[in-house]
């Protein structure tokens, strides 16, 4: 195999899931979620689905009350990791990865996740807004989004646009379009740094591995200006929150 076939799959390998969340935090989430025996699980803009794989998990899916998922995503590639997993915890007849837009997705589920994918609906309140027709009545959606910390810099603004809030503006955003927050919780330092460091260690091992790569100029000068970014702009800046909302 040439060198060159392994830089698209370092992309995401040192990660377990797109968002700053540890393992223990995850539990949390998904206790908050509290998914039923027998529940319909979605989520929206999935990637590979690690969280979806183990609410589904969570819910049980042996007998007639199996707890069944779906993810969607229009990243071919993750979708296609998320189904090898799937496969080697013997869930693929349990959660279908599917290819398509997050906000085009209309059938309703018990348990809707969706974080940080805000921006596939246009921004956090449309978001909202679109996610209250495919919660069950009765259920419940982890939704997870940014927020700042502090007021941000012009150059954070910058890099993640002006529409991003307070953590008070992002709650208060989902109790006006009638959400009732049932959990809230955010992302600590450590779970950012490793977010970031394992964001940009994929491709850094493949930097190390195969510096003579006629891309590793181009895939070196991304991923310094990266960790040059989180280092001197938003690193403590920008926050995560997730939120287990209810209707």
């Amino acid at each position: 195999m040439q060198p060159t076939d392994h830089l698209a799959a370092s992309r995401y390998a040192r990660m377990r899931w797109n968002t700053p969340l540890s393992e223990e935090h995850a539990a949390l989430l998904l206790r908050r979620l509290d998914v039923r025996p027998g529940a319909r699980v979605l989520d929206l803009g999935c990637g590979w689905g690690e969280l979806l794989l183990r609410a589904v998990a969570a819910g049980g899916v042996s007998g007639p009350l199996a707890t069944r998922g779906v993810g969607v995503d229009t990243d071919d590639a993750a979708l296609a990791r998320g189904r090898r997993l799937a496969t080697g915890r013997s869930l693929n007849r349990h959660v279908a990865f599917v290819m398509g837009e997050a906000a085009a997705w209309q059938e309703p589920a018990d348990r809707v996740l969706c974080i940080g994918s805000a921006h596939a609906f246009g921004g956090t309140g449309a978001a909202l807004d679109a996610l209250a027709t495919v919660v069950r009545p009765g259920g419940r959606l982890l939704f997870g989004d940014a927020y700042w910390e502090r007021p941000p810099t012009p150059q954070a603004e910058q890099i993640f646009g002006t529409e991003v809030t307070a953590l008070a503006g992002l709650v208060e955003a989902a109790r006006e379009r009638g959400w009732r927050v049932l959990h809230l919780s955010t992302a600590d330092q450590r779970e950012w740094d490793d977010f970031e460091s394992t964001w940009l260690a994929g491709r850094q091992e493949w930097l190390l591995t195969y510096p003579e790569d006629p891309r590793a100029a181009e895939v070196r000068a991304e991923l310094d200006d990266r960790l040059r970014q989180y280092v001197d702009t938003y690193r403590g800046l920008l926050g995560l929150a997730y939120l287990v909302l209810g209707r």
